[in-house]
């Protein structure tokens, strides 16, 4: 595995651990070892996304299944995804989920919106297959 990918591998890793912690892109990076802005460089360039978006986005995902699964206030869960206010976190929730909290209870289907990361697979090397095979289908 090559350096990056260990590195962002570990992160991940430590990411899945403290999600309920509050936890930041600064906390990571002391834990990392390296600076904010080089550690989420690196994570950006394996997995095609910003440590604070997986962040964000795993804590969404993990709500939605609280919502869907379990009787815990909407405050609580809330408070659990990181989020000050029960407003903001319905703002958010809504936005990725496209209904607001009570109503994605009510519906009681869970549905993933950011798995966790395994580092398998070269995201690189995958997303310039899909270039290359866009541009194959571009020129035929």
């Amino acid at each position: 595995m090559n350096p990056n990918k260990e590195i962002t591998k570990n992160v991940i890793d430590y990411i899945e651990r403290h999600l309920e912690l509050k936890m930041d892109l600064d906390r990571i990076a002391k834990y990392a070892g390296y600076s904010k802005f080089h550690l989420n460089r690196i994570f950006t360039e394996e997995t095609g996304t910003t440590i604070h978006k997986y962040l964000q986005l795993r804590r969404l995902t993990i709500a939605a299944e609280k919502l869907a699964t379990t009787e815990i206030s909407i405050a609580q869960i809330a408070y659990e995804a990181g989020y000050n206010s029960q407003q903001s976190f319905s703002l958010a929730f809504k936005k990725l989920y496209l209904y607001p909290p009570k109503l994605y209870r009510d519906m009681g289907d869970f549905a993933p919106k950011q798995n966790r990361i395994e580092m398998s697979t070269d995201f690189r090397l995958n997303r310039n297959r899909k270039f290359k095979n866009i541009i194959k289908e571009i020129a035929a």
